[in-house]
């Protein structure tokens, strides 16, 4: 599988307006199977929850919401190239059809 890390780097989206490539991929992404649903799902966990346990420690230290910001600004730079990445191949079958 390859790594997309932007919209524009997906062969069947490279011409297309932003607007269009969300679009398409807001549709492949409806087509993605159940396990490959249920892995970003999981992974975006990952991601959500360390920055609630975060949150929660602020009475005992507000430094802890740096760490949260932190998180939460990396949640693009983690979630979204593996999103982009299972929904390439099913745009791939909407381009043939």
């Amino acid at each position: 599988m390859k790594i997309y890390t932007s919209t524009k780097n997906i062969p069947a989206l490279a011409d297309k307006p932003l607007t269009e490539r969300m679009a398409m991929l807001e549709e492949a992404a409806k087509k993605m199977s159940v396990p490959e649903k249920t892995l970003l799902n999981v992974l975006k966990l990952f991601v959500i929850v360390p920055v609630f346990a975060l949150i929660l420690q602020v009475a005992d230290n507000w430094f802890s919401l740096v760490w949260a910001a932190l998180i939460l600004l990396l949640y693009p730079l983690l979630v979204k190239p593996i999103q982009y990445s299972l929904s390439a191949k099913y745009l791939s079958v909407e381009k043939n059809t």
